[in-house]
């Protein structure tokens, strides 16, 4: 979607389906766990075998990223979408080299803002699925929307 939504365009059971897919790569897994999650099973093949996860692995935090990134490309918000808090952050199934990552959000509730009146809070229920359908992320997302007329 193309053109820039406000908080008034926004309802529930509304959703959004990611413009494309992200294909994930060991090398990405492997320099995101280097930068900000060095655990082994997100830095070599052979330690990710040894592990819970029996292969290399994604961090979760690779995987919420490229999540966003899908969010931003798929719900164009006017003056950007301005988060405002995670409720929910459940990984169900490791990412993997070669993975690809799609995903599909949900309005699920829609307020004026208590603090901010000339915005609204958009809650929404996401699902990233790989290239086999099975979901490997859910999460329950909140963020702002400006209001087109704001209250004077």
């Amino acid at each position: 979607m193309s053109q820039e939504l406000y908080f008034e365009d926004f309802y529930v059971g509304q959703k959004f389906h990611s413009l494309g897919q992200a294909k994930v790569t060991a090398e990405e897994i492997k320099e995101f766990g280097r930068k900000y999650d060095p655990q082994p099973f997100h830095l070599d093949e052979a330690a990710g075998e040894n592990s819970f996860f029996k292969g290399l692995a994604a961090s979760g935090w690779l995987t919420a990223a490229i999540v966003m990134r899908l969010r931003v490309q798929s719900i164009t918000v006017a003056g950007g979408m301005i988060g405002a808090g995670v409720e929910e952050m459940r990984w169900t199934l490791p990412v993997r080299p070669g993975d690809s990552i799609r995903s599909e959000i949900e309005v699920v509730g829609v307020r004026q803002s208590n603090s901010r009146k000339e915005f609204g809070v958009v809650r929404t229920r996401s699902l990233a699925f790989n290239q086999n359908n099975e979901v490997v992320m859910r999460s329950t997302v909140n963020f702002l929307a400006p209001l087109r007329q704001p209250a004077s």
